[in-house]
């Protein structure tokens, strides 16, 4: 009789529970779906009536946070432990799983399917990211400087803020270029003369200093010889690993958008130390703070690399983000699951253009409903540098700018790249500047939020229906409420002199002053330099 290895068990097991299974789950009459995506934003939430909707996050997190979970405004949840594919069509979610799919009656409403899916699935950690993310406005180095980051020109920008009158301190978070190379997280020396210096200057303007950072490793690099062929520098030898590999048990060379590199296993404990030890060793030699944590996108694994762990894309995603619970000072773009830890979720790169600000607020909404409490829109004004050169393919629109300003002022944070005291004048820098210090109005009161949904998993940003069930406000997703003390109207929509806000149950005073007793719709002037807000009476 042939004797079966261990290896073949093995194999044939995994075979076994790679198999997808379908299942069809009924979406109810007036039932109200949410998930899978924060990019789907715009088109949730799902319904019955709903042609046609679908995701499949096994192989692709589409450029954001992706979490194989969907949350109903009649208190049910589906749930699975691993990707899946789904489909919304003829009345029916059909789901494509290859873990059991969890459906469950967890209440009767929206907020109650969330916690209960949160505490059973992704359940609080009870930590924040480092808070000086919410205290104040970020800056973000990329649309000033692109691909020529520089000691010179990241203080000149740095100073720029308080002289031009924007709230001084909180988070500068230098981009790709700083570093010698991808892999070799070293500050260049031809572009930054004393870093040590620089990062000083900053901590005492008052900023937190946050470097961009990939998950991938230049060919060439001494992080490339050490992983894969297992030599240090000047020839010592150790451990080889931490790579992802190909059939012929090689380092993959990846394709991304700035070349092609070999990649990290995560899944592979040498690979994430080397990773960690590399953004420790920066903090301890420089007093750099925290990290911007880009790239690192399902998509951007495929299925038949070898690694350690033998994880799917999405696993591979998610291990690269568990890097990020060592560094408080946090920022993600692309993420698996995660929900309820002390992660910072950003919106993916926008365009300059107003579908895009109009996809803000939806977005925001859908990562929050996926068990992410602290999300950051994109860059003011979308994170093409190229929308703001002299060439720009389309004419900058400074009405744009501050209406993308006004929609992230009062959310959970609120993201500067392009510099305002470049792009504006007269009455555009003077209304940007106003969201600016709106937003500081309220510092104390989002930390304080902030610390509350760490503890309870709750998204910091809530659309109408997870606050105020049964008032018929399932679809409005151009407002957003923050914990339940503030109502925000943000215009998002062209040369539009007013707007429909719908005041909640309860006494509400607006920015204005007037004071409105709710549950009614009301419709409100939205001059340029006004972002619509309506403070709880108590």
């Amino acid at each position: 009789m042939k004797k079966t290895s261990s290896l073949s068990v093995v194999l044939a097991a995994l075979s076994s529970f790679a198999v997808a299974k379908t299942e069809t789950v009924k979406i109810n009459p007036g039932e109200y779906w949410w998930g899978m995506a924060t990019t789907a934003g715009t088109e949730l939430p799902v319904t019955a009536e709903t042609g046609y909707f679908s995701r499949d996050i096994r192989a692709e997190n589409y450029s954001n946070q992706a979490v194989p979970l969907l949350v109903s405004s009649r208190g049910r949840y589906i749930w699975s432990d691993k990707a899946f594919k789904c489909t919304a069509t003829n009345g029916n979610f059909i789901i494509e799983s290859e873990a059991p799919l969890k459906v469950v009656q967890a209440g009767k409403t929206l907020r109650e399917a969330f916690l209960a899916a949160s505490k059973a699935h992704f359940p609080p950690s009870g930590k924040t990211p480092d808070l000086a993310l919410i205290e104040k406005p970020q800056w973000n180095t990329w649309v000033e400087l692109t691909y020529n980051q520089n000691q010179k020109d990241i203080l000149a920008y740095a100073k720029a803020i308080g002289d031009n009158g924007f709230p001084q301190g909180g988070v500068i978070m230098i981009d790709d270029t700083w570093q010698f190379g991808y892999g070799i997280w070293e500050f260049d020396p031809r572009r930054f003369s004393d870093p040590k210096k620089m990062c000083d200057e900053l901590h005492a303007l008052g900023y937190k200093v946050m470097l961009w950072v990939c998950p991938f490793v230049s060919m060439d690099s001494p992080g490339y010889r050490e992983m894969a062929l297992g030599l240090k520098d000047a020839g010592v030898k150790c451990e080889k690993g931490g790579l992802i590999l190909g059939d012929d048990d090689e380092p993959v060379a990846a394709k991304w958008w700035n070349g092609k590199s070999a990649t990290i296993d995560f899944s592979d404990p040498l690979g994430a130390a080397w990773f960690a030890r590399q953004l420790s060793k920066l903090e301890k030699e420089y007093g750099v703070d925290g990290w911007k944590l880009d790239a690192g996108d399902t998509e951007s694994y495929k299925k038949e690399w070898k690694t350690k762990g033998n994880f799917s894309p999405s696993e591979m995603c998610e291990a690269y983000a568990k890097i990020g619970l060592q560094f408080p000072l946090n920022e993600y773009r692309g993420c698996f699951k995660m929900g309820g830890q002390p992660i910072v979720q950003r919106l993916c790169d926008k365009g300059h253009n107003w579908r895009a600000v109009q996809q803000l607020v939806p977005d925001m909404i859908s990562c929050g409903l996926l068990g992410h409490p602290f999300v950051c829109p994109d860059m003011i004004g979308g994170g093409s540098w190229m929308a703001f050169a002299p060439d720009a393919p389309t004419p900058f629109d400074p009405e744009l700018f501050v209406r993308s300003a006004q929609a992230h002022a009062l959310s959970p944070m609120m993201q500067f790249s392009a510099a305002p005291w470049r792009m504006l004048k007269g009455e555009y820098l003077d209304a940007i500047r106003k969201a600016a210090w709106t937003r500081m109005k309220f510092a104390d009161r989002y930390v304080a939020l902030a610390k509350e949904c760490a503890k309870t998993g709750e998204p910091m940003l809530r659309n109408m229906e997870y606050n105020y069930p049964g008032y018929g406000w399932e679809d409005v997703m151009d407002q957003f409420m923050m914990g339940d003390f503030l109502v925000v109207a943000p215009q998002c929509v062209k040369g539009a002199k007013d707007r429909k806000v719908m005041i909640p149950p309860g006494k509400w005073r607006g920015d204005d002053g007037a004071v409105y007793v709710g549950p009614r719709v009301i419709t409100t002037p939205t001059p340029l330099d006004r972002i619509p807000y309506f403070e709880r009476v108590k």
